[in-house]
């Protein structure tokens, strides 16, 4: 009976003993690691957060400029026009030195609506740019706020288990 006794007081201490030793598997490094990686995803989501800030103000001027584009082209073709009628009216006049005047006006019109135009395509492919950035920068942020919650998880859990 003694003996009995005595292995399961010894298994008993022995479980026991090897107790905090299962506690142990849970080391400081492990904690000062989860404390890093919470620090590092909450610098990642700073800086995520300030380039959705960025996206939105791009996009914001974006829609200035096409909006400025677009009243340039308006006002070039309004003057296109005007000139379209004075080189009419020189025609009718006969005077040929204003009518090859007027031909170089309409020309330099042209050319200024063109590259109006081309300007404001190039701002809608910039806010269409700016938007998909926005976007993937709203889901480096969901992942840096996921990460982060998990990083802490992580840190409870291990300082539960010392």
């Amino acid at each position: 009976m003694r003996l009995r006794t005595a292995m399961v007081v010894t298994g008993m201490a022995a479980a026991l003993l090897t107790a905090p030793a299962l506690a142990q598997d849970v080391r400081s490094d492990d904690v000062k690691q989860d404390r890093r990686d919470i620090r590092q995803d909450r610098r990642d989501l700073r800086n995520d957060r300030r380039d959705v800030r960025q996206d939105r103000r791009d996009m914001r001027q974006d829609k200035r400029d096409i909006v400025n584009d677009t009243k340039d082209v308006r006002a070039d073709r309004r003057d296109l026009r005007a000139d379209r009628r004075e080189l009419a009216a020189d025609r009718k006049a006969g005077d040929k030195d204003a009518v090859t005047n007027d031909l170089k006006d309409i020309r330099a019109d042209r050319k200024d609506v063109k590259n109006d135009l081309k300007d404001r395509r190039a701002d809608v492919r910039d806010l269409h740019q700016d938007r998909r950035d926005l976007r993937a920068d709203r889901r480096d942020v969901r992942q840096d706020r996921r990460e982060l919650r998990r990083d802490r998880r992580d840190l409870k859990s291990d300082q539960a288990a010392k």
